[in-house]
Order: structure tokens, then sequence, then C-alpha cells
């Protein structure tokens, strides 16, 4: 009886599947982005004006319909990932009314679902052989001739071949979500906007706070001083 060769066998399957388990747990969600900022820190239009120099203290800005109930509370959260980011720079929220704070910060996120991605198949997918029946387009042919002193004809029929669905077989593409969030800061003095930046992200991902805080780190990437052409950002995240 050869026992070790199925050993050696059975100890080579337990390491595959430990090197895919740890590799599936190591593995990570990439959340790519679509960013476009603009910065004009200036009242004039030259873009060498540098940016102010960070510590630097905000407030939130929100609209009157964001200001109560559910719509209250999540404008708070979706505020917190925005400071969290914020903070990364040496920006913070300042604390009580009489904190100063020299800007103005009003962040948003919207998310649209959609049927499909604008890159899939729009008709029903049809099911092939033995879901369906066959049927065959008709075609007719009508011949004329003569031999012998003799005239003579057919009439035949024709046609490819098909496959008819038995039943309707529906559009099974998963639901696809179109996102977008947005930073705009506003000089407190006079409310003149000194910089916008959004980051867009579509896929069939579904919400959870992890996503939009990609979301939101990738927008608030290269502040305050992004770069002038839009970009793709990709935040990686563990699953």
């Amino acid at each position: 009886m050869n026992i070790a060769p199925r050993s050696s066998t059975a100890m080579v399957v337990v390491l595959a599947g430990s090197v895919l388990l740890l590799g599936g747990c190591a593995s990570t969600w990439r959340v790519d982005n679509r960013v476009e900022s603009h910065a004009r820190w200036s009242e004039s239009d030259q873009p060498q004006v540098a940016p102010p120099k960070a510590p630097q203290t905000y407030r939130f800005e929100r609209l009157p319909s964001e200001s109560e109930g559910e719509a209250a509370q999540r404008q708070a959260v979706i505020e917190s990932m925005a400071r969290d980011e914020l903070a990364r720079v040496g920006w913070s929220l300042a604390e009580g009314e009489m904190t100063p704070a020299l800007w103005k910060v009003q962040v948003s996120a919207s998310g649209q679902r959609v049927a499909r991605a604008g890159l899939d198949d729009p008709w029903p997918h049809v099911p092939a052989y033995p879901y369906g029946w066959p049927y065959v387009w008709p075609a007719f042919n009508l011949g004329v001739g003569g031999h012998g002193g003799r005239v003579t004809g057919h009439l035949g029929f024709s046609g490819p071949l098909f496959w008819a669905p038995v039943f309707p077989y529906p559009y099974s593409g998963k639901p696809y979500v179109l996102r977008k969030v947005s930073v705009v800061v506003r000089d407190a003095a006079n409310g003149r906007v000194v910089y916008e930046t959004q980051a867009a992200h579509d896929g069939v991902w579904n919400d959870s706070p992890e996503l939009w805080r990609a979301m939101f780190s990738a927008a608030l990437r290269d502040f305050p001083s992004p770069p002038s052409t839009v970009r793709r950002v990709d935040v990686d995240l563990p699953r």
C-alpha cells in the first residue's frame, strides 16, 4: 500500500488552499474615481498665488434642507468623512462659536441607481436549446420548366432554422449606481468660493461607509494645490 504519495498530495492541496485563503484575505477592492478640482485662493486670476499654509480652521456650512431630521443626520455623517480628510492636511474644525474660522466648507454626496451600466447589452438574453422550440422562417419558391414537349413545375418551402424562447427571459444584469461627492470651500469673510472639487464613481457595489469615505479621500487628494486637469484617483480598500 503506497501511503506516502497520497499524504504528499493531500499536503499540497492543503497548502494551496491556505495560499488562496490568505490571498483572498489580503486582496483589496479598488475604488476608481474621476476627480476634477479647481482652486482660486486669490481674488485675482493669478495661479501662482500660494494657498494658505496649515494649520487652518473652518466651519461646515449647510443648506436649510440639510439642517433637520434624517437629512441632518446624513449630512453629519458625510461631514465627518470630509473632516477626517481635511485633518490630514492640517485643517481643523472650529469648536464652539467663539473659535475663529477663516473658511466655510460645504460637502454633498449623491447616488443614482440605474437599470444597467452604459456599456451593458440592452437586449434581453435569449436562451439556447433545449430551452426553446425550433421554428422555420418560411420561404417559398416556384419553378417552371419543360422536357420532351412536357411542361413541368414545382413549389418549394424552405427557410433557415431559429430557436424561439418558450418563456420570456428578462435582463439579468445587476443594478448600477452612479455616485458623486463634492467639497466646496468659501472665504468666511465674503463668501467667495476659493476651492471646489468633486469625485465621481460608478459600479455595482452596494452603499457602505467605506465606499463614500474612499470617494471623499479621492476628492481631496492634492488639496489645497490640485492639478488643473481631470484625473483618475484610485483608492484601495481591504475586502
